[in-house]
Formats: structure tokens, sequence, C-alpha cells
């Protein structure tokens, strides 16, 4: 007889992952913060590196085979993975930044999108403001909506409708297929899966003890995206600019809770009527 692991963690587990996450928002802060034209890459995760040591955690993902950075940092086209470097950015600049930490065990993960302001590309900015907003607020649509679901597809129903409902008039934002958001626990990615879009599977129940990464990936243009020579780097196929954003939350016998966000995802919750409840 075969033993599978539970996608559901107990009480005590869920309170050890508090910490990871609060390190991995903390890091992510502290390259928030950084980011200005002529900032590179490389620049951005030496300063994640550094808090989340100082943290006495680690970067998972340089537990991650063949990776050894701590952040991914994915610029204008590149939607996801992208490996900081000595690329200096610049002005109008579109910048997704993912992060993750272990501590004690536990992981955290989340991500962010950030547009390097360019007052000479007003219109460009817009643009790009625009997509990270609408991705960010599918984001935050699929974590109000595990508050209420029964089952995991209905987060991505939420997410779908979200990005479709604002979308510019021009036409509407691609979600990528092939990368999707994850269970997350002892090991950075767990099952289940995470669909950023509606599926015929429910999924599995949502109840108490589910801990997962919602992170939606969304591009102004066609969702097909190539992987760079890197092996890593993602990358819309017709050079448009893509967005990513992520939080790690857990569903515990009093609510929701986001793990990666400070105030439990209060700030983000609190357009959809969706208060977070500590877990106790």
């Amino acid at each position: 007889m075969s033993l599978r692991r539970s996608i559901y963690k107990s009480p005590a587990q869920l309170r050890a992952m508090v910490e990871p996450g609060l390190i991995t928002a903390a890091a992510l802060d502290a390259v928030r913060e950084m980011i200005a034209p002529g900032v590179t890459t490389g620049e951005l995760d030496a300063a994640a590196s550094a808090l989340i040591t100082a943290r006495g955690a680690k970067s998972n993902f340089q537990m991650v085979r063949g990776y050894r950075h701590t952040i991914c940092a994915s610029v204008n086209e590149q939607v996801v993975h992208g490996i900081p470097g000595d690329r200096a950015l610049e002005p109008g600049d579109i910048l997704s930044i993912d992060a993750g930490a272990e501590y004690k065990g536990w992981n955290g993960d989340s991500a962010f999108t950030f547009v390097v302001p360019d007052p000479a590309r007003p219109e460009v900015v817009a643009e790009r403001q625009h997509l990270s907003d609408v991705t960010a607020g599918s984001l935050w649509a699929g974590i109000a909506s595990l508050a209420t679901a029964k089952h995991l597809g209905e987060i991505g129903a939420a997410i779908q409708e979200h990005i479709e409902t604002h979308s510019p008039e021009t036409g509407t934002y691609g979600i990528l297929r092939e990368y999707v958001g994850h269970g997350i626990g002892r090991k950075m990615h767990e099952s289940p899966s995470v669909f950023n879009y509606r599926v015929s599977d429910p999924g599995p129940e949502v109840r108490p003890g589910l801990v997962l990464a919602i992170e939606p990936m969304v591009v102004i243009g066609d969702q097909a995206t190539y992987v760079e020579d890197d092996g890593w780097t993602v990358s819309t196929i017709d050079g448009t600019a893509g967005s990513h954003w992520e939080h790690s939350v857990a569903v515990h016998d009093g609510g929701i809770w986001v793990l990666t966000a400070p105030d439990g995802g209060a700030a983000g919750l609190a357009p959809f009527g969706v208060t977070p409840q500590e877990i106790s």
C-alpha cells in the first residue's frame, strides 16, 4: 500500500508557516526599495539574499536544482523565471520579482511587479501599470474567492473573470496556461496545482489546512511563451510585456490568512469585502 502525503496541514504546521512568509515579504520589500534606473537585477538579488540570511532563513530558490540565485527578476517581455545579473534597469521597464524563504523546514513564496517611472514615455508606463494593476487585482480576487470556495477550481474562475472584466478595450490580456500556482509547505512546490483560469475539474476541497501559492501570470498580448537559451527565462513570443503577482495563503479554522503579507492581506482583500483572520 502506498501512502500519499495529505495536502492539508495541521494548525501547528500552519503556525510554523507564518515566519517564512514574513521573511519572504521582508525580502521583497528590501528589493522594492532599491528599484530605480541604473540598478542591476544582480544588486536586487544581493539585497534579497542579505535580508533572508540576516533573518536566519535560506533562499528556497537556491535549493532548486541548477538555480543559484535568491530571486527571479523578469523584465519586459520576460514573464517569469528571469535570472538576475548585470542587466541595469531602464526607465519604463516593467519588472517582476519572485522570491521565497525556507525557515525551520517551512517555505514562503511571493512575487510582485513594478513599473520603473519614465516621464518621457507616460503612455508606455500607463499601459504597463494597468497590466500590473489588473494582474494584482486578479490575485486578490482569487485569494478572496478562497474565503468562500468549496473547491479549488473556483479560484481560477475568479482570477480569469477579473482579468477579462478589467482588460483594456483594445483586447483581453493573455493568461499563461503552462505555468500555474501550487501548494506550499515543507517544499516550495507541492500539490495541488492552482490554475489561473477556468477548468472543468472542480479540484480538491477547500477546507482548513490548505496552503496555496496563488500566482497569476498575465501578458498584454498572446499568452504563448518560450524558454530562452539560459534554460530558465520564460518570455512572450510576440514580445509584449508580462506581469506576475503571487502570495502564499493559508486556509484555517477561522478563515484565511495571507502568509506573505504583513497585514495578512487586509488591504488587498478589503475591496472584496473579505477580512483575513489570524492563525491561532
